[in-house]
Formats: C-alpha cells, sequence, structure tokens
C-alpha cells in the first residue's frame, strides 16, 4: 500500500510534534538568558504577525536538542525569539541567531 505525496506534509508535521512532546518529557525548555540578551545593551526588534518569518531553529530540551520548524516573533542583532507549536502546547524561547535559517517561501 503506497502513501499519498498529497498527506506528506501533514504526516512530517505530525512525526515533528511527537518528537517535540518527547523531547518536552526529557527536561524544560532551554532559553537564552537576559545576561546573554543583553536587552538593555542590545535593540529589540518585535515582529508584527504579517512580518514573522518561517524559520528552522535548534532548541534544546534538557540535553536534548532537536530541531523544529518556527517563527521568529522578535530578534535582537544576536538572537532570535521563536516560537513553535506541538499540537495544543505553544512553546517560546530566545536562540542564538546562527541556530535559526530561513525557511524558503
Amino acid at each position: 500500500m503506497g502513501t499519498s505525496k498529497r498527506l506528506a506534509p501533514y504526516y512530517d508535521m505530525q512525526a515533528q510534534h511527537q518528537a517535540i512532546l518527547a523531547a518536552a518529557k526529557r527536561g524544560p525548555l532551554q532559553s537564552l538568558t537576559d545576561r546573554e540578551l543583553a536587552l538593555r545593551e542590545q535593540p529589540l526588534t518585535v515582529y508584527p504577525h504579517a512580518l514573522q518569518r518561517r524559520v528552522r531553529a535548534w532548541v534544546r530540551f534538557g540535553p536534548e536538542s532537536i530541531r523544529v520548524e518556527a517563527k521568529i516573533v522578535r530578534s535582537t542583532p544576536l538572537a532570535a525569539g521563536i516560537e513553535f507549536r506541538a499540537q495544543a502546547h505553544t512553546f517560546r524561547c530566545w536562540v542564538w541567531g546562527n541556530a535559526v535559517e530561513l525557511e524558503d517561501d
């Protein structure tokens, strides 16, 4: 029995959600610290919904790293504030800018 090419993106999304939720059970989502962000010294850009870009980013739940599909909701010159979902859960964290790759539109 073959698989539907039409449903492939849906199955990919489901697999990613399961991987995220499994990683979340192994430890809390880590985010950059206030000291690392240096928001008092660095400019902060907050993107309105229409300007939020789709990205792939490396995040860490406890000791486990996982690459997720996310969107950039804010940034500094060195870091990106991202948001991603897994089923009914929304996760938000700050990651270093070089941990983020823009997705092709």
